[in-house]
């Protein structure tokens, strides 16, 4: 048999190509041939590899093709013009949703089509994998069923039953064939027309021949005089009895199981070049757990030992300890930038963690290098994809805030105009109506909004007229999903509109906008078949059927070129087994990530599995461990990264890694530490030693310090001068925040408005509250929630009113402003409720639904909101019926919880009224001085929920004091 292998530590395609162009010089030769690849990537790299291995010659290639893409390749199939073509994707996946909508009557399926659109796409991988491992589901589940298992795996099997019986009845109505089914049948066609020889030389290279189809396709080829098989690293050093006895889990167990499928035994592999001493090590790493007593075997080499040339068995191998997965990716992309630094040398990283992958670019592009990257960016998160996305959750939400502003601010969102002006007309729109509690939903409740604010309402009505087709459709709440994504495809081309250019072409420009219009071309044919679904269906329908669609672009970002550097490189396991760089990270190394959890899939049990004959989720794990050995043989330079930490907590290093650490600390022995690290964490770091930042301390003219202020804000002076400074110097307003929630002020606003309500025109308490609720226009579970308390609270006021003696005259919510005297300062206020008395004193009360201040601070006037008031009263400044001296200030703290209401009296008002006077008159002359400065956070604890804490970095400074304590 015509079977080889070109060991791990060769560079696998370059050392194919030299041997193909050895055959001979003419052109006809060169080109006469067929080569079959696993991936299209590796097809594209073997021309590369042609081309560098002919040094820029004129050359005409063979026929290169990859296995799984053999319907694209120009071969004479004997009888493949006789299969059925192949069901597209997605509508394979569109259907599928409707069988699993079609059992909602049963327990536990989806009725509508966002939920039951994933399911499918399980269901799609489920019948992928049993086509290639060729079982027959229908027959086979029946006995998987029949073993004893728990109780939900019986409900399971009845919703495989769309496999096993309804979606082979719709292929044969439909004369389609499941895609994963052709290719097998494809594949088998071939090894029949090849079966009485091949009029050209025909190479299999590079795969495992995990797939029984691609394996019966290797035996032919290996059978064929003019055919060849080159296997990736077949160790054949390996003892027999070791190779005989290999799990599922080793590197080696994926050729044992080829070559006993097609009847070969490692006799029958030609090394096509000598094993280095890195891969002969990796073999030993690898041992399984029988044989491991090997590692003490003295005839073993030690592998930090030197050779004669002075070089350890793992030279070139180095760890990265990081300590999460940010400083891995810093670290990481100074490594491929550091390779760069070298003359025509390559730079891989190597990962199935695409998280890290995307993070590794990010910080490349920091130094202007755009990676190559074999994966892609997911259509769903392209510029038009996720304008799509964010279009699709705004209408379904009833252009809430958050979801309306990211339309509006994206870079596609033009509504007709110039970007700048619709940019500021989104800016204009926020600060007017969406900060804030939320405006009542949909577009009507949005002019309202924008009425009660004076707001310009041209993007507005722009708005309304783009995304009239999904606003109809909204309206009736009852359209197909195919209508629904129709009507959605307008509406963004519609808003992508500018001045200048037509929304079409901005929305559906470049590669990312090319693939996503040839997705959704497709996504729009298969969807009719789905039923009337409600619109807020969509968004949920879309991100799930633009999962796993990929785009290859070459958007500049940044500023940067579009296109990617050419020696550097991101690459996942399949494509990184064949290609070769003198750099490699490998990153990710962590269990769960690299290998992946051997996860049996959400359908079957591991026994039912096997009952079935599908493959052991062990299988893959030896799979990756052979690629894992691969790479680390191959690269001259090999970085194995694992980061301490990942999301949060602790990782467990790969098992691989594990072992290669325990082989080494046998021989007293261990990795390097690669220096990224520290590199990664200088990065950043400033020249010399670390300034630490002052506390600010603004000192402004004295013609801009304020010379009015409410009572409120006096006592914000005391605690926090820094805020005063900020409100009234600067005039900073902090903006609220989008779609705010009803928060404790909204509660006390309640209380006040419903008590006043109450004083003033004598309705009763609780008739009170409730109206006050009403106006409050909370949402209906808030509203829910707070009734009750404000009942308890209304029983409670009524309660105290009677047992108070009755006063003369009660004035509700009363403002008043006081010139101090002595002072050029005026002083205003605003009295919860002021109470005048027979004898001409006064009783001043403040209700608080919060805190109420601890008589320390009441001893100390440091809260003096109720005592300035009294000052206030005692200078006429609440007019001349509300004059005179405050014999009783109390605090009303109404919470509405387990004790309802309490009550507390301030001793000695007049006095503290006086005191409150004379520290008024102190603090403004103190802060009368030019050198007086306006400190942030005097005294931090009277400020519970500080406002300008971040305009003034007190998070950087605070920290550097507490430091210089310590």
């Amino acid at each position: 048999m015509n079977l080889h292998t070109i060991p791990a530590g060769v560079p696998f395609l370059p050392t194919l190509a030299r041997w193909w162009l050895d055959r001979g010089a003419d052109p006809a030769t060169t080109a006469d041939g067929l080569f079959l690849l696993p991936t299209r990537r590796a097809a594209r790299a073997l021309m590369d590899a042609f081309l560098a291995e002919s040094h820029g010659r004129p050359l005409l290639l063979p026929r290169i093709t990859a296995l799984g893409a053999i319907d694209e390749a120009p071969l004479a199939l004997s009888g493949a013009l006789d299969l059925p073509p192949a069901v597209p994707p997605a509508r394979r996946l569109a259907e599928l949703t409707r069988l699993i909508m079609a059992m909602t009557g049963r327990e536990g399926a989806p009725a509508t089509a966002d939920r039951a659109w994933p399911l499918a796409i399980e269901l799609a991988d489920l019948l992928d994998e049993a086509h290639r491992a060729e079982i027959d589901l229908a027959a086979a589940l029946p006995h998987a069923a029949a073993i004893e298992h728990a109780e939900h795996w019986d409900r399971t099997v009845q919703f495989l039953e769309i496999v096993t019986h309804a979606w082979p009845a719709w292929l044969a109505d439909n004369g389609l064939i499941d895609g994963a089914d052709r290719a097998r049948r494809l594949l088998d066609a071939q090894g029949a027309a090849w079966a009485g020889g091949a009029p050209y030389p025909v190479v299999v290279a590079g795969t495992t021949g995990g797939v029984p189809a691609v394996a019966r396709l290797i035996r032919c080829v290996a059978r064929l005089p003019q055919g060849r098989v080159v296997l990736p690293g077949v160790d054949l050093d390996l003892d027999t009895e070791t190779w005989d006895g290999l799990d599922a889990g080793h590197p080696q167990a994926g050729f044992q199981r080829l070559l006993t499928g097609i009847g070969a035994t490692r006799g029958d592999v030609a090394a096509w070049d000598a094993t280095t001493p890195r891969e002969r090590t990796m073999a030993q790493v690898m041992l399984p757990a029988a044989a491991l007593g090997r590692w003490r075997d003295p005839a073993t080499p030690d592998p930090a030992t030197p050779n004669p040339a002075g070089i350890t068995l793992l030279d070139g191998v180095w760890r990265l300890h990081a300590a999460d997965e940010q400083e891995e990716a810093v670290a990481i992309a100074l490594v491929l930038r550091d390779a760069l630094q070298q003359p025509g040398a390559r730079a891989a990283l190597v990962t199935p963690d695409r998280a890290l992958a995307g993070r590794v670019a990010a910080e490349l592009r920091r130094y202007g290098v755009v990676a190559d990257d074999s994966a892609g960016e997911p259509l769903a998160d392209t510029p038009p994809g996720a304008f799509l996305r964010l279009l699709a959750q705004a209408v379904a939400d009833g252009f809430s805030p958050v979801a309306l502003l990211s339309v509006l601010k994206h870079p596609l969102a033009g509504l007709g105009m110039s970007l700048p002006a619709c940019r500021e007309g989104a800016r204009a729109l926020e600060l007017a109506c969406l900060r804030g509690p939320a405006p009542t939903p949909g577009l009507d409740g949005l002019r309202a909004a924008a009425h009660r604010e004076s707001a310009d309402m041209t993007l507005l009505d722009q708005l309304a007229t783009r995304t009239r087709p999904l606003l109809d459709i909204a309206r009736h709440d009852n359209a197909t999903p195919a209508e629904a994504l129709r009507a959605l495809l307008q509406a963004a081309e519609q808003l992508a509109d500018t001045d200048r250019a037509e929304g079409a072409d901005r929305l559906w420009s470049g590669e990312e906008g090319d693939a996503l219009s040839t997705h959704l071309t497709e996504l729009l044919d298969a969807l009719p078949v789905l039923p009337r679904q409600p619109l807020a269906v969509l968004p949920g329908l879309l991100d799930a059927a633009l999962a796993g669609a990929m785009a290859r672009t070459r958007r500049a970002l940044r500023g940067l070129p579009g296109t990617e550097h050419p020696r550097v490189a991101i690459l996942g396991l399949l494509e990184a087994r064949l290609l070769s760089a003198e750099v490699v990270v490998m990153g990710g190394l962590a269990e769960g990530v690299w290998p992946a959890t051997t996860d049996p899939g959400p359908w079957m049990s591991r026994p039912m599995r096997t009952a079935c004959g599908l493959p052991s989720p062990e299988e893959r794990v030896g799979q990756a461990a052979h690629d894992f050995c691969a790479i680390v043989s191959a690269a001259p330079t090999v970085v194995l990264s694992c980061p301490r930490r990942r999301q949060g907590s602790p990782t467990v290093p790969a098992r691989w890694l594990v072992r290669i650490d325990a082989y080494l600390a046998g021989h007293k022995a261990m990795l390097p530490a690669h220096p990224a690290v520290g590199w990664a964490r200088a990065l950043d770091q400033p020249d010399g030693p670390p300034t630490p930042v002052a506390a600010p301390e603004p000192r402004p003219p004295l013609a801009l310090r304020p010379r009015k202020l409410s009572v409120s804000d006096v006592t914000t002076w005391m605690a926090d001068p820094y805020a005063i400074y900020a409100k009234h110097v600067l005039r900073i307003r902090p903006l609220d925040p989008l779609e705010q929630g009803a928060d404790q002020s909204d509660y006390g606003r309640v209380v006040h408005t419903a008590i006043a309500d109450s004083v003033t025109h004598g309705t009763d308490m609780r008739v009170a509250m409730d109206r006050a609720l009403t106006g409050a226009a909370v949402r209906p579970a808030l509203a829910a929630w707070w009734r009750p308390r404000l009942h308890r609270i209304a029983d409670w006021v009524t309660a105290a009113e009677h047992a108070r003696p009755r006063p003369a005259h009660v004035t509700a919510e009363v403002s008043g402003t006081w010139s101090v005297p002595g002072v050029s300062f005026t002083l205003t206020g605003r009295a919860d409720r002021i109470e005048r008395h027979t004898d001409g004193t006064l009783t001043i009360l403040d209700y608080k639904t919060g805190r109420v201040p601890s008589k320390k601070d009441l001893d100390k006037v440091v809260a003096p909101q109720l005592p300035l008031e009294a000052a206030m009263a005692a200078h006429g400044a609440f007019g001349p019926a509300l004059t005179g001296i405050a014999a009783e200030l109390t605090y009303w703290k109404l919470t509405g919880g387990f004790v309802v209401g309490e009550e507390t009296q301030i001793p000695y008002a007049a006095e503290i009224a006086v005191q409150a006077a004379e520290n008024l008159a102190g603090l403004v002359t103190t802060y009368d001085k030019p050198g007086r400065a306006y400190l942030s956070m005097l005294h931090g604890a009277r400020m519970p929920y500080p406002q300008f804490s971040q305009l003034a970095r007190r998070g950087e400074w605070s920290v550097a004091a507490e430091d210089d304590d310590e």
